[in-house]
């Protein structure tokens, strides 16, 4: 019998769990080294430090954006479920950042590494260091292309329109092609 009850109880706190858990959209970017393999990594330890990516993005290679006389880019967007908070999400991309040899020298400068949060479930926040959606995502074609292939349907909590009808109405014509 306390077996059952012990049973019913995991069953119980693991729906919670999955009620709880946020979804969480990243988009990693590298324009410097071995560009694959910094994505690769990057996919790795978030895996281990964070939560296990449940779905990964084709990946593109994109025109600089903010800098033209920057090497192109590859982008990926990377999708998972996570008990922890944004903030929590944030200090720990960027950890890892720095674990891949990101250097924070002048914005939009190239970089090994590029963790950027594009949504955590259908949150809006709004602090110094961290806006969530990602403020510049819809003007953004390395960014919403990604999104587009991995979740089209997905609703950007601010502007309450899907990903899908973002990429359709996108002015930003930069470069960006599936390898």
């Amino acid at each position: 019998m306390c077996k059952y009850t012990l049973d019913i109880d995991i069953f119980e706190t693991l729906q919670l769990f999955a009620i709880i858990m946020e979804d969480v959209y990243l988009l990693l970017g590298s324009n410097l080294g071995d560009r694959g393999r910094f994505l690769q990594r990057a996919i790795a330890e978030v895996t281990e430090k964070i939560a296990k990516v449940e779905k990964v993005s084709s990946v593109f290679e994109t025109a600089p954006w903010g800098k033209n006389d920057e090497p192109a880019y590859l982008n990926q967007a990377v999708f998972f479920k996570s008990l922890k908070t944004a903030k929590e999400i944030l200090r720990i991309t960027q950890e890892i950042e720095l674990h891949l040899g990101r250097q924070r020298e002048e914005k939009w400068g190239s970089r090994t590494i590029d963790i950027d949060i594009l949504f955590y479930g259908d949150q809006i926040i709004e602090e110094p260091e961290l806006i969530i959606p990602h403020l510049h995502f819809h003007n953004r074609r390395f960014a919403v292309e990604p999104m587009l292939e991995m979740a089209p349907d997905l609703v950007h909590p601010r502007l309450k329109k899907t990903v899908r009808v973002l990429s359709e109405e996108l002015t930003d014509n930069l470069s960006v092609e599936k390898i």
